[in-house]
């Protein structure tokens, strides 16, 4: 149960600070691995990516989210019928949704202007378009649309990567469709990145594999929802329902490596995310798969993870405070304000932290 004198509120306002617009990365380091890392516990220790070997052992198991980015930005156009009509939307799709009687191939999506849209959307060529069928809305204004056929295979011809809004992408999809992508990717369906693993190398994987550090992967769908800041009371903020699965070799990996006392080094917030959704009363990952609207917050316990990998958050943010219950407030208070001082890069494509779970 959450610690009662750890109120969610006062702590985002204990870990308020001012970031410079100029401290939020606009390009990843190149290489991936040359980005800088804090070492996050007891002490501070400032070190850059490719210095993980020496934090890690040999049994220690890394949990990767595989998931990878769809080119989930398109430009629609309404259907001309008696001479009106053409005009175009954007279309950001946010996820497939199951369960919602509504048969298959549906999804939700985001659209812009929402007004001048439906009933029905047509992407892609003029000469082959994929028709969407306006047939819903959620809560939070995302339309729901049913596609005739699975739209997945066709998003690379016809999207867009839906690149975070605070970076200035410009032109260059292209490039974008390598650098926001982990290498180890795999499993399409995200509209964010899991940016803490866009640090790895192959080259940096090989070397960890040969000390005998071991690999396993989850896979969490990232939603629009993570760009979606806190406005008002913390427990007022409805967290935006994320897809994750866990294969039956995952989880005994991890359980495994639990048992022989060995570490878990969660990859990524997501990562700790999708865990935590499948943990059952003995602290056990289960196998499987669903949605997940966990919230984390300080004062509740984390039971898998013991080093969590991860990137520096904005104020004000849902992943803030997940950071500070992994780690403890002050020691994230700490750590942000070296990062401020130390003039670290922020957020999907600055710097790193290693972080170590704070003991209940």
């Amino acid at each position: 149960m959450p610690d009662p004198q750890l109120n969610p509120d006062a702590v985002l306002a204990q870990l308020a600070f001012f970031l410079p617009p100029d401290r939020i990365a606009q390009s990843g380091a190149e290489p991936r691995d040359s980005s800088r890392l804090m070492v996050v516990g007891d002490k501070l220790a400032h070190l850059t990516f490719r210095d993980l070997p020496s934090l890690l052992r040999s049994g220690d198991l890394l949990v990767f989210n595989e998931s990878r980015v769809i080119p989930a930005r398109v430009m629609a156009r309404k259907p001309i019928q008696n001479g009106f009509g053409g005009g175009t939307v954007e279309v950001m799709l946010l996820r497939e949704e199951y369960g919602t009687g509504l048969g298959p191939h549906i999804w939700s999506a985001y659209l812009k202007p929402a007004r001048r849209a439906g009933p029905e959307l047509l992407l892609g060529p003029p000469d082959a378009p994929h028709r969407a069928e306006i047939v819903g809305q959620l809560d939070d204004g995302a339309r729901l649309l049913r596609f005739e056929h699975d739209i997945k295979p066709h998003l690379d011809s016809i999207g867009r990567l839906p690149l975070p809004p605070y970076i200035d992408a410009g032109d260059n999809d292209e490039r974008w469709r390598e650098r926001y992508q982990t290498v180890y990717a795999r499993e399409p369906g995200s509209v964010a990145a899991p940016t803490a693993g866009l640090h790895f190398t192959p080259e940096l994987l090989a070397e960890l594999d040969n000390m005998g550090v071991g690999r396993t992967a989850i896979t969490l769908h990232v939603g629009a929802g993570t760009f979606r800041p806190i406005s008002g009371s913390v427990a007022d903020h409805v967290m935006h329902a994320e897809r994750y699965s866990i294969s039956a070799a995952t989880a005994e990996a991890i359980n495994t490596a639990k048992a022989e006392g060995r570490r878990i080094v969660a990859v990524g917030t997501t990562t700790v995310r999708a865990l935590e959704s499948a943990v059952d009363t003995a602290g056990m990952v289960q196998p499987g798969e669903g949605d997940t609207q966990i919230f984390i917050t300080p004062g509740a316990l984390v039971h898998v993870p013991d080093l969590l990998i991860t990137n520096l958050h904005l104020p004000g943010s849902t992943l803030l405070l997940l950071v500070a219950a992994f780690a403890g407030v002050e020691h994230i208070q700490a750590a942000y304000t070296a990062a401020l001082d130390g003039e670290y890069r922020f957020y999907s494509l600055g710097d790193a932290m290693i972080l170590e779970r704070s003991k209940p």
